[in-house]
């Protein structure tokens, strides 16, 4: 066994290191995700453990895996972030262009009359 796994508070202060910078919501959200992710991770080495005696397979985490999981949640929040604001952009414009083609669309009517 190459690797000793971390205590918790180790992690725990990693998480706080590498998320303390992002906008995760209100402070309680934001502790929230910071202690989620220890508990994540003791988690899935305690199902490796399981799974090593149920089937004789490795599953190996590393303090590099931590990180990973750390940058992974970090990426997929940007990308969810970029994504929904493109969203709201795009129905923005929508509804911008609805009032005015609506509006437009009044006044031809009135010409009409």
């Amino acid at each position: 066994d190459w690797f000793q796994p971390w205590p918790e508070e180790a992690l725990l202060s990693v998480s706080k290191r590498f998320l303390e910078d992002m906008d995760l919501g209100t402070d309680a959200e934001k502790t929230n995700i910071i202690n989620f992710m220890p508990y994540s991770f003791i988690a899935v080495n305690q199902a490796s453990a399981s799974f090593i005696e149920r089937e004789k397979r490795y599953n190996w985490t590393t303090p590099k895996s931590f990180l990973e999981l750390i940058a992974l949640y970090k990426s997929m929040l940007t990308k969810r972030r970029k994504d929904t604001n493109d969203g709201i952009t795009r129905l923005s414009n929508g509804v911008t262009k609805l009032e005015a083609t609506a509006s437009e669309v009044s006044q031809l009517e009135e010409e009409l009359k």
